[in-house]
């Protein structure tokens, strides 16, 4: 009787909480989501399964375990080391052509950053005025703040590597934001084109961008990696590796390193990230008001990366007349390549003779350098003095 009484104390069924159904079911919705929906599965699955785990009590398959497999799987992601292996890969992947052929268009990734400052105002803001509200709770601290605010970004690595240096207690929430709202571009971000644009904006057919000379594409993340290092060496570790796995693409004499970034390097990093940040999402970590606050100010920065990115869109359409399709505007934001799929999607819905998708990679790209530099000068002004952190 007294090994049958070990044995059913052992079952997990006589741990679980209502907090771990709770978030038991979430994870079974982001799963219906990427496998029914098929709304960004390589990202969204890896996810949701680590979110599944995580929340079965007693199996030791969260990130907090300490000594279990999905604690050591995360020590990528809390020391910094996945982020910028995918800006290698991602660079490998993007062709920088289109910001080089038209520049003007970096305009609509700068105004994508608007939900950065939009969300780091808000953290502080919101903090204050919840502090009376949640027992133990301090307000964000400056630190805090630059973390929940580079969720605006839309850049996952950005967001995970900024939160690793400046504020780590809070890494797991903010990267659970970032890459969930990501994967969700598909539902987030169409309402918001269609609200702020007309259906004469929306039918607009973007002239070929001119070509650009491999001189060029060779020069450009050469150039781009010493005006960083030398203006903001803070951001030098992303913008390089995002500038070599472009030198790579380019040069054209490693090609079997191209393939292997492109492709099984890339799918590792995913899955790791991916199982590994939703292995963070343990109910005791995640059902607190703190969270929640966290959870909706990276909604906030989201959306309004996506507001501003389509409304520096819809001025450049005006200035060119016509030359500038507003439907390109969510690319502002830089989760590479899931916005411009939008943009494609969306243009193409309203008129067939519509190709945006590559005219939506300038912006993207220019997003995700201009959210590379703002997290370094966050990590700059913040990371050097400890009391910012309080």
């Amino acid at each position: 009787m007294t090994s049958l009484g070990h044995f059913f104390s052992g079952l997990a069924l006589s741990e679980i909480t209502i907090s771990n159904v709770v978030m038991m079911a979430l994870a079974l919705t982001l799963a219906y989501l990427a496998m029914v929906k098929k709304y960004e599965p390589l990202l969204l699955l890896p996810i949701a399964f680590g979110m599944l785990i995580a929340n079965i009590p007693l199996s030791g398959l969260s990130t907090h375990d300490v000594g279990g497999l999905l604690y050591y799987l995360y020590q990528g992601v809390n020391l910094g080391i996945y982020p910028p292996l995918i800006f290698l890969c991602i660079g490998a992947m993007t062709d920088f052509g289109p910001l080089i052929a038209n520049p003007r268009i970096a305009l609509i990734g700068l105004g994508g950053q608007l939900g950065i400052f939009i969300s780091f105002s808000g953290a502080l803001l919101l903090g204050n005025l919840f502090t009376p509200l949640i027992p133990g709770f301090n307000g964000f601290s400056l630190r805090e703040a630059a973390s929940i605010g580079i969720i605006g970004s839309s850049d996952g690595p950005t967001s995970i590597f900024t939160a690793s240096t400046l504020a780590p207690e809070i890494l797991p929430i903010v990267a659970i934001s970032a890459y969930s709202y990501m994967a969700l571009i598909p539902i987030i971000q169409p309402p918001i084109m269609r609200l702020l644009t007309t259906q004469k904006e929306r039918v607009v057919i973007m002239p070929q961008p001119r070509s650009v000379t491999k001189r060029q594409k060779i020069i450009f993340p050469i150039a781009m990696t010493i005006i960083t290092l030398l203006i903001v060496p803070a951001a030098g570790t992303l913008i390089s590796m995002l500038m070599l796995g472009n030198l790579i693409r380019e040069c054209g004499v490693a090609e079997r390193y191209v393939r292997t970034l492109q492709d099984d390097v890339l799918n590792i990093l995913t899955l790791l990230i991916g199982i590994s940040i939703g292995a963070t999402a343990s109910a005791e970590r995640i059902m607190n008001p703190q969270t929640i606050l966290i959870v909706c100010l990276g909604l906030l920065a989201f959306c309004f990366g996506t507001v501003g990115g389509v409304l520096i869109a819809k001025l450049l359409c005006w200035v060119t007349k016509g030359e500038v399709n507003p439907l390109i505007g969510n690319s502002g934001v830089s989760a590479m390549p899931m916005a411009a799929r939008v943009s494609q999607r969306l243009g193409h819905q309203y008129n067939p003779h519509n190709h945006l998708m590559m005219h939506a990679m300038g912006p993207i790209v220019s997003s995700t350098l201009g959210s590379a530099i703002i997290a370094g000068i966050f990590i700059y002004l913040f990371g050097a003095s400890p009391g910012l952190n309080g």
